[in-house]
């Protein structure tokens, strides 16, 4: 097998998986035109139509639905042979793809990822961000990071044992204009910043003190979907705003920002990397775990 045949085979495999060219370009680092001239080629060499193109859709043929069903297997016998020599390798090398969501890509870009990438410079990591929850291997990637709470149960789960709360924060100017809320029934007669969330749906501001949850449906002039903007919005003095506290905490540390109600936002469930077994994980993956772990036991540096 050469490795122009190699390498289209896995483009298949991606197609299939993705339902989408342009998804399996990007997937594969490639153009999409680049893409679908490889397929076209692999097609006429085939003497068969793998796939059904429209504008709108991609679909297997009959005949491509049984040439994925019989490269699966033996592709995936190559990438666990390629695996377990990469297993063996001294230095880490290659690529780990990471899906997560980006409030949690945020709390550990500095303080994990940034090392690690220093510590071990011939690897890659690709660090896809998305709100909604994804099926990490059906999707092609190494690694997920959530919440402990939202890790499916067949995953194998390294806790990070980061610290993690919402804060409410509004402008010095604002406070001073306002006054602070002192209860979160109080938000009802503030201006507030509305977050929208990835399925469209606003977010309600979540509060709990002495076991007791509170849900507040906050009202305001701005609804934004993304907590950078929330952050750049309390700051210009628009009203108060919910988000991650690790996202402001140099606001709030240099008076950019003031933290209100804080003994009614309790702790989070701590965020996870999660993964499938691996009987031979490549020797990239291995050191991204152990450094992982060391963090989460305070030894990375």
């Amino acid at each position: 097998m050469t490795r122009p045949l190699f390498a289209d085979l896995d483009a298949v495999l991606s197609i299939a998986r993705q339902g989408s060219f342009r998804a399996a370009a990007l997937e594969l680092g490639m153009s999409t035109t680049a893409l679908s001239n490889a397929i076209a080629k692999l097609e006429q060499r085939l003497g068969v139509r793998l796939f059904n193109r429209t504008t709108r859709s991609v679909s297997l043929t009959d005949a491509g639905q049984t040439f994925v069903a019989r490269i699966t297997p033996a592709m995936t016998d190559i990438h666990d042979a390629m695996l377990a020599v990469q297993a063996l390798q001294e230095t880490p090398t290659g690529t780990l793809r990471i899906n997560a969501f980006a409030s949690a890509a945020r709390e550990v870009m500095a303080p994990l990822i940034l090392p690690f990438l220093r510590r071990y410079p011939q690897v890659k990591i690709d660090l896809v961000t998305e709100g909604k929850l994804v099926d990490i291997v059906a999707a092609g990637f190494d690694l997920g990071l959530r919440p402990l709470d939202l890790v499916p149960t067949d995953m194998i789960a390294v806790s990070l044992g980061l610290p993690r709360e919402n804060a409410v924060v509004a402008s010095p100017e604002f406070l001073r204009m306002h006054g602070a809320p002192n209860v979160p029934a109080d938000l009802y007669r503030y201006r507030c910043i509305r977050a929208r969330l990835p399925n469209n749906a606003l977010l309600r501001w979540r509060f709990e003190k002495g076991g007791v949850p509170v849900h507040i449906d906050v009202q305001g002039a701005i609804t934004l979907d993304e907590a950078s903007l929330v952050r750049i919005a309390a700051r210009e003095g628009m009203g108060l705003g919910y988000v991650q506290e690790a996202d402001v905490r140099e606001d709030i540390a240099t008076g950019r920002l003031v933290r209100v109600l804080k003994d009614w936002t309790p702790s989070l469930v701590p965020l996870a990397l999660y993964y499938p077994g691996r009987k031979t994980p490549p020797a990239a993956f291995s050191a991204f775990i152990h450094a992982a772990r060391e963090f989460a036991g305070g030894k990375m540096s």
